[in-house]
């Protein structure tokens, strides 16, 4: 544990010599994190934009979803260029504001799996149950299963901050500490319910997503007539089987956090750019741009704006 002490000792160390190509990595994934934050937010505002002026996309619970995976990845997206920011330029914070920042991105990383397990059974009871899909998957039900999906998602962070409380150990609240995920971590009980809460996410919406694909085929190969409707859902299931492949891929920057940032100066920005940017950019714009209709209205939105821009230059 980092304390405000131990920070100015550290920080008086002599410091390693960066190579030129350190900062060259350095500028040119920076320059990209960047490109993509942009990118992702006219995306997400183009999105909410047509989404708050269709009232035929407000009544479908898909749409509602995939908003809601939206918002929660781009509040993902800015907490955790907080904390790179905090650990490239060596800023200690509060504990209790990293506790709060690490507690909150991390409730929000396992908000998307679980809504992406949500859409994929909206899907599954569209081909598998037509007459029962605008009663189980209305408006109301969506927004009981995004208070759900928050549920199930900040159980284990209020468990953990109650165990924490509880400990005569908890001196976080008086430090200045450079703010990562490990940081927080006050008793080993955290590690563990942290694992444990991961691999049940994981292995809860991977088993929705494996039967609802399964189902779906099954019913694309005895029902011919919706054969093409169920081939669809089965390829927008295999979607989410992507995505949820890339939020996993967010797990594996543990194992290059352990290299020093002495030597590597510019890992924390390529961590960034691989583990978060890139899996957060790429699921929503994906799914996105599938989607037919949501297509269509994306692609007249940006048509006008283009056209407002050119016209402004004139």
């Amino acid at each position: 544990m980092l304390n405000s002490t131990n920070f100015s000792t550290n920080a008086s160390q002599v410091a390693f010599p960066v190579p030129q190509y350190n900062w060259n990595v350095r500028l040119a994934v920076g320059f990209m994190i960047i490109v993509c934050f942009f990118f992702f937010a006219y995306f997400v505002a183009v999105t909410l934009n047509v989404f708050l002026r269709m009232p035929q996309l407000q009544e479908n619970a898909r749409y509602i979803l995939f908003v809601h995976m939206l918002i929660n990845d781009s509040v993902y997206f800015v907490f955790g260029l907080i904390m790179l920011f905090a650990v490239i330029v060596r800023a200690p914070i509060p504990g209790p504001i990293c506790y709060a920042l690490v507690t909150l991105s991390s409730a929000t990383f396992k908000a998307t799996p679980y809504t992406l397990s949500t859409m994929a059974l909206e899907r599954y009871v569209a081909i598998c149950f037509p007459l029962q899909h605008y009663k189980l998957c209305s408006v109301q039900m969506a927004k009981v299963a995004i208070l759900l999906i928050w549920v199930l998602g900040s159980t284990p962070y209020i468990c953990e901050i109650i165990v924490v409380l509880s400990t005569s150990s908890n001196k976080l609240s008086s430090l200045y500490v450079i703010c990562t995920q490990q940081t927080v971590i006050l008793v080993p009980f955290q590690n563990t319910l942290r694992l444990l809460s991961l691999v049940l996410l994981f292995t809860i919406v991977g088993l929705i997503i494996i039967c609802t694909y399964i189902q779906i085929v099954i019913i694309a190969h005895k029902i011919s007539s919706r054969s093409s409707l169920a081939s669809k859902a089965s390829k927008t299931i295999m979607l989410h089987a992507f995505q949820l492949c890339l939020c996993m891929a967010s797990l594996l920057s543990v194992l290059t956090e352990t290299f020093p940032y002495n030597f590597i100066d510019f890992l924390p920005l390529v961590n960034f750019f691989v583990y978060t940017c890139l899996p957060r950019f790429l699921s929503p714009v994906i799914y996105g741009l599938r989607d037919e209709l949501l297509r269509k209205y994306i692609r007249q939105e940006v048509l006008k704006n283009l056209h407002c821009f050119l016209n402004s230059k004139r």
